[in-house]
């Protein structure tokens, strides 16, 4: 797996000025945080960490894409998501326990930051709103995941699949004239796993939706071409283009 050590990015400290994990912290205080980072930068489809790693780093994405993937006892893989500039990733080494629970891969050349767990906690103790923030984070992460497990026991599927399209679109979406371009390689695979439905389901309802003009397909490539259409359906309003 390569692996080169590089001189922090410059673009680092705006990045960590909007993590959720250094809200609230004064300048002096993320600057100490940011001297302590730990560099390093992969290639596209090479891994941070696997699924079943130990938990020993955490990560801050400052440049480039990832993609969390989750492998079920079957072998298929899942995409958990898409991680962009700005994120922190592998955040339960703040615990200090266990292992990663997904794998995160590059989906184009990335450059990350990290701290050891014992870094995080000598600034936790000094700073107490490094502690407060990272419980936050992990609230709010047990909160998505429940929402996306009852999203899979009680949405229809499409309704979910309008959620994760909206969803990958606002992480990475990029304007085109054609629409918002969800610019990132994606299988319907990929949405058949993230939506919990097999690739028939998801194949039909792009088709059936592109047909009214809500997306277009192309490859591994997906533009929103009516994200109202889309909302509509995420959110079962009326309105949705027939």
């Amino acid at each position: 797996m390569g692996m080169t050590q590089s001189p922090v990015s410059p673009v680092l400290t705006g990045q960590m000025l909007a993590t959720p994990l250094f809200a609230g912290l004064p300048s002096d205080e993320l600057q100490r945080i940011a001297a302590a980072a730990h560099p390093r930068r992969i290639e596209a489809g090479e891994y941070y960490f696997l699924q079943g790693d130990p938990a020993e780093r955490v990560y801050l994405l400052a440049e480039g894409r990832l993609k969390l993937t989750q492998a079920a006892a079957d072998g298929q893989q899942a995409l958990m998501r898409v991680v962009t500039p700005g994120t922190l990733f592998g955040a339960l080494a703040l615990a200090q326990a266990g292992d990663y629970p997904v794998s995160a891969q590059a989906a184009e050349d990335s450059l990350a930051v990290y701290w050891m767990p014992a870094e995080l906690m000598t600034f936790v103790q000094q700073f107490p709103r490094l502690a407060v923030n990272a419980m936050k984070i992990m609230a709010d992460h047990v909160q998505e995941f429940q929402e996306r497990y009852l999203q899979l026991a009680t949405e229809r599927v499409e309704r979910r699949l309008a959620r994760a399209i909206l969803r990958l679109a606002a992480q990475t979406g990029r304007k085109t004239d054609e629409g918002v371009l969800i610019d990132l390689p994606l299988t319907r695979q990929d949405l058949a796993e993230m939506t919990g439905t097999t690739l028939f389901s998801v194949s039909r309802i792009l088709n059936q939706w592109e047909t009214q003009g809500l997306v277009k397909v192309v490859r591994e490539k997906v533009v929103v071409v009516f994200p109202h259409g889309l909302v509509c359906i995420a959110e079962d309003l009326p309105g949705k283009k027939e």
